[in-house]
């Protein structure tokens, strides 16, 4: 058992009782507080009201829907939540802003990449807490500088090293906007001359290797005039 995770309670709001069961059985195995709710009516009032560490929240519920839910707690709440969805035309409504969602995870799922994915974000949301200090991680990716390793939603992705160190500069400060001068300064570092058009052909290269099959969030984004960031 992992004790770091011992205390954490996770709510589990899933309408089916297998799929339910297979997270408790991992989560608890590392030491995670279970709940789970088969309905989404009384998911909102539970998260209000409880010590609640991290939700995971199926797409499809009875009564009450799991976009709906987000929204809600939203109003009141932080609390880290993973989406879990069928329905891979909806990917895009999870992972924007739309909805606050923290992460998403497509059916059918293993459960080990789900606590994963847990363990991920709480690490993320523990300031006292760092990932390994050779480890960068950012919602579903994951870059190892030691190993020049990058992985997205646990999948290798094989980056060059001009790819490496553009996603490294960029992860390393989600939400901020570097200027495509900054960024050339960082992948060129033998001042040779390069053209902002070299580094718009590095981004979109990196990029395409990022969505995977076309179901992961496009995290990087290109803001108009300026550069681009990842958030």
């Amino acid at each position: 058992m992992n004790n770091h995770y011992q205390n954490k309670r996770v709510l589990i709001v899933e309408d089916e009782p297998k799929i339910a069961q297979v997270l408790v059985d991992f989560l608890t195995l590392e030491g995670f507080v279970t709940t789970v709710l088969h309905d989404g009516v009384d998911a909102v009032a539970r998260i209000q009201h409880d010590a609640i560490d991290f939700v995971i929240l199926d797409l499809m519920l009875p009564h009450k829907d799991g976009l709906t839910i987000c929204k809600e707690v939203r109003l009141f709440s932080n609390v880290p939540i993973l989406m879990l969805t069928a329905r891979v035309e909806e990917i895009d409504r999870l992972i924007g802003l739309e909805i606050g969602a923290d992460d998403y995870v497509c059916k059918p799922f293993s459960a080990r990449e789900v606590v994963a994915r847990v363990k991920t974000i709480l690490r993320r949301m523990e300031p006292n807490t760092q990932v390994a200090e050779d480890e960068i991680a950012y919602k579903h990716l994951v870059i190892n500088l030691e190993r020049f390793k990058c992985h997205a939603a646990s999948v290798e992705v094989d980056l060059t090293p001009v790819e490496f160190r553009l996603l490294h500069t960029m992860l390393k400060r989600p939400g901020v906007v570097h200027s495509r001068d900054s960024l050339m300064q960082v992948c060129y570092v033998d001042d040779r001359v390069v053209s902002s058009r070299t580094i718009d052909s590095h981004i979109k290269n990196l990029r395409s290797k990022l969505l995977l099959n076309n179901k992961q969030a496009d995290l990087l984004h290109s803001i108009y005039g300026v550069g681009y960031k990842i958030e």
